[in-house]
C-alpha cells in the first residue's frame, strides 16, 4: 500500500484521556478513534492488525475441528431468563426493548443463543460432538470503561462452544481448545502464560485463563518458580494449602477479656495500641452473599479472597455489608466486628487460624476489642478453609517451591461448563439406549481487540509501538528519501513491486514529507522492519534496513535484494520466536 493514498491520522501528542501506553499509542498512531465512552472506531491500521489476529485464531480453530458461524448481537431476553442469567448478570448486560415492548439485550457472550440453536437441531448422540465458534462484536456496559481497547464497552471477541455426550468427551474438547489457544498465542508472538482460573459469571467447574505478560497488566498471577512444575493461577484461584501441624484452635488460653480501644478502627491502629503484631489479630469481615449474611475470619496481616469465600458458600453474588448491616449484625459501628456474639449464623475462618489461639479481635462493641480469643472455645465456626490471597511467602500448592507474583493481561479464557446451560435450557439428546440426557458443554473466548492492545503493552519503547511481525499493520515499511530525485523514487517503486511479488505485506511511504517525519511515524506505528532508500544509498547500491525491535541497522544490496532481504526477514521473525 502506498501511504500517499492511505488514511493514517497520526497525533504528535498523547491524548489527555489516555492512561495506559497502548491507549496512547493506538490513538497517536492513527489506529483507533473514540466515538463515545468505551466505544472506538477502528481506522485502517487498527483494522489490519485486528484482522491479522482474527486470521491466526480462525486458522487454529479450523485446524482443531471447530466450525465458524455468525450469531446475532441482539439477543432475546427470554433466552437469558430461561438460563437464569437475566437478573444475575447485572448492569453490564445492556437491556433494550423493541417496539412491542419485548425484552432484548446486546450480547456480552453467546451461551444462550448458541445453546438455543443446538437444541433445535441436535437430537441424537450420533450428531455429537459439535464445536462452533464466531468472531464478533460484543457489548458489556462497564461501569467505568478505561484504558482504550483494554477495557472498553464494545469489543471484538472470538467465542466458541462445544457440546458433547459425556464428561469424557467434554474433557477432550476442552483439551483440544486449550492446545489450539496455546498455538494461537505462540503464532501471534506474545509472551503468555496459561493459568488456572475461577469461572466467574460464565459458570462451570474448570477453567484456564491466558495472560499476556506485561508490567502494566491489571491482573496479578501466581507462578511457581520451578519451571518443571509449571503451576500458574490467577489470584482468585491460587490455592493456599493448610499449614502443617495439629489444630490449636481449642488450645487453652486465658478467658476472654475486653479492652477499651477508643477510636482504634484499623488493624494498624489496634496492633500499635495493644502492642501486638498483625499476625496475632483476627479480622472479621462481613458480607451479604445472595442476600444471606456471612462472616469471614482471617489473620490481620492477610487479604481475604472473596471469590474463594463465594465459592465456599456456594453463592453467586457477594457484596461487603453496608454500614447499616454492620450495626445490625454486630451492634457496633464499623471497625469493631468480632466473632464472639455476632448475630450471624454462618461464620467461616481461614484454615491458617486453626494452628494458633489466644487471638485479639473486635468485641462487637464500640471502641472495644477482646483479647485471649479461642476460636474453638468462644465461637462457632462453620468451616475452616482456604480463604486468603496467596503471597510470595507461600509455597507452590503443587510442588512446594516458592511462588512469584507477576502481572498479566487476560486475553483468553476456556471453561468446562458441564450442564449448567443445557439443563436450564433443556438442550438434550438421546443416547445409545434411547435415554434423554443433557449435553455437556464447554465455552472458549479470546479478546481479539484486546490482543492488539496487549501486544503494545508488552512491546513498546520511548518512540512508539513495536509490533510482532505476525500482527503488525504492515510487516515492512519502505521509506523513500528521494524527494524530487526521480531516480531514487523510481528505484523505491521497483523495490515496492518486488516486495509485493514476494508476498510481503509492505507499506510504501512515498509521501512528500520530510525524512524526520517518515522515520518518526514508522517508529511510532511500530512496523517490525524498515527499509530506507536515499540518494547516497542508490549511488552505493545499498538500502538501509532497520530492525524495529532491536534498533539494529544493516545494509542490504540492491543487486540480489530479494535473497538478502529474505534472509534478514527470516532472522527477524525468528527473534520473535516465530516461524515465517
Amino acid at each position: 500500500m502506498r501511504l500517499s493514498r492511505y488514511y493514517i491520522p497520526t497525533l504528535k501528542e498523547d491524548p489527555a484521556e489516555a492512561e495506559v501506553v497502548s491507549h496512547k499509542l493506538l490513538m497517536r498512531a492513527g489506529m483507533i478513534r473514540k466515538l463515545t465512552s468505551g466505544i472506538y472506531n477502528y481506522l485502517p491500521l487498527g483494522l489490519k492488525s485486528l484482522n491479522k489476529v482474527a486470521g491466526i485464531i480462525r486458522e487454529e480453530m479450523n485446524k482443531a475441528g471447530a466450525v465458524e458461524v455468525l450469531l446475532p448481537m441482539v439477543q432475546p431476553g427470554d433466552l437469558w431468563k430461561e438460563s437464569g442469567r437475566w437478573d444475575y448478570y447485572g448492569k453490564e448486560l445492556l437491556r433494550i426493548s423493541d417496539r412491542h415492548s419485548r425484552d432484548y439485550c446486546l450480547g456480552p457472550t453467546h451461551e444462550e443463543v448458541m445453546t438455543d440453536l443446538i437444541r433445535g437441531e441436535v437430537k441424537s448422540y450420533k450428531q455429537l460432538p459439535i464445536n462452533l465458534y464466531q468472531i464478533q462484536t460484543k457489548f458489556r456496559d462497564e461501569i467505568r470503561p478505561r484504558f482504550g481497547l483494554m477495557r472498553g464497552r464494545e469489543f471484538v471477541m472470538k467465542d466458541g462452544y462445544s457440546y458433547d455426550k459425556d464428561e469424557a468427551g467434554a474433557e477432550e474438547s476442552y483439551r483440544i481448545m486449550f492446545n489450539a489457544y496455546k498455538k494461537s498465542f505462540e503464532r501471534i508472538g506474545l509472551r503468555f502464560r496459561a493459568v488456572q482460573a475461577d469461572s466467574g459469571a460464565i459458570g462451570g467447574n474448570f477453567s484456564h485463563e491466558f495472560h499476556v505478560l506485561a508490567d502494566t497488566g491489571e491482573d496479578t498471577i501466581a507462578v511457581c518458580s520451578n519451571e518443571k512444575c509449571g503451576y500458574a493461577a490467577n489470584l482468585e484461584k491460587a490455592a493456599v494449602h493448610a499449614p502443617n501441624g495439629e489444630c490449636a484452635c481449642n488450645a487453652e488460653c486465658a478467658p476472654v477479656e475486653e479492652v477499651a480501644t477508643p477510636g482504634k478502627h484499623t488493624v494498624e491502629e489496634v496492633c500499635e495500641f495493644m502492642g501486638i503484631t498483625a499476625d496475632k489479630l483476627v479480622k472479621t469481615l462481613l458480607f451479604e452473599v445472595d442476600g444471606e449474611p456471612v462472616a469471614a475470619l482471617i489473620r490481620g496481616d492477610r487479604e481475604l479472597n472473596d471469590t474463594k469465600l463465594r465459592n465456599l458458600v456456594g453463592g453467586n453474588e457477594i457484596n461487603f455489608a453496608s454500614e447499616e448491616q454492620v450495626r445490625e449484625w454486630t451492634g457496633a459501628p464499623v471497625g469493631f466486628a468480632g466473632p464472639v456474639g455476632l448475630k450471624i449464623e454462618r461464620i467461616f475462618a481461614d484454615h491458617e487460624l486453626c494452628v494458633s489461639t489466644d487471638w485479639v479481635a473486635g468485641a462487637n462493641k464500640g471502641d472495644t476489642h477482646i483479647k485471649h480469643l479461642s476460636l474453638g472455645r468462644d465461637c462457632k465456626i462453620e468451616k475452616f478453609a482456604d480463604l486468603r490471597v496467596i503471597t510470595e511467602n507461600d509455597p507452590c500448592p503443587e510442588c512446594g517451591a516458592s511462588i512469584e507474583l507477576t502481572k498479566g493481561i487476560e486475553v483468553g479464557h476456556v471453561f468446562k461448563l458441564g450442564t449448567k446451560y443445557t439443563e436450564a435450557m433443556e438442550a438434550t439428546f438421546l443416547d445409545e439406549n434411547g435415554k434423554s440426557k443433557p449435553m455437556v458443554m464447554g465455552c472458549y473466548g479470546i479478546g481479539v481487540s484486546r490482543i492488539v492492545a496487549s501486544a503494545i503493552e508488552q512491546n513498546n519503547d520511548e518512540n512508539g509501538a513495536v509490533f510482532p511481525p505476525s500482527i503488525a499493520p504492515f510487516e515492512v515499511c519502505l521509506i523513500s528519501l528521494g524527494g524530487k530525485d526521480e531516480a531514487v523514487n523510481e528505484k523505491a517503486g521497483e523495490l515496492y513491486e518486488t516486495l509485493l511479488e514476494m508476498g510481503v505485506d509492505v507499506a510504501y511511504d512515498d509521501r512528500k514529507e520530510r525524512p524526520g517525519v517518515k522515520f518518526a511515524e514508522a517508529d511510532l506505528i511500530g512496523y517490525p522492519m524498515q527499509i530506507v532508500l536515499g540518494g547516497k544509498g542508490l549511488k552505493n547500491g545499498i538500502v538501509e534496513a532497520k530492525n524495529r525491535k532491536s534498533g539494529e541497522k544493516i545494509e542490504l544490496p540492491l543487486e540480489g535484494f530479494s535473497e538478502a532481504f529474505s534472509a534478514w526477514r527470516a532472522d527477524i521473525w525468528h527473534s520473535w520466536g516465530l516461524a515465517l
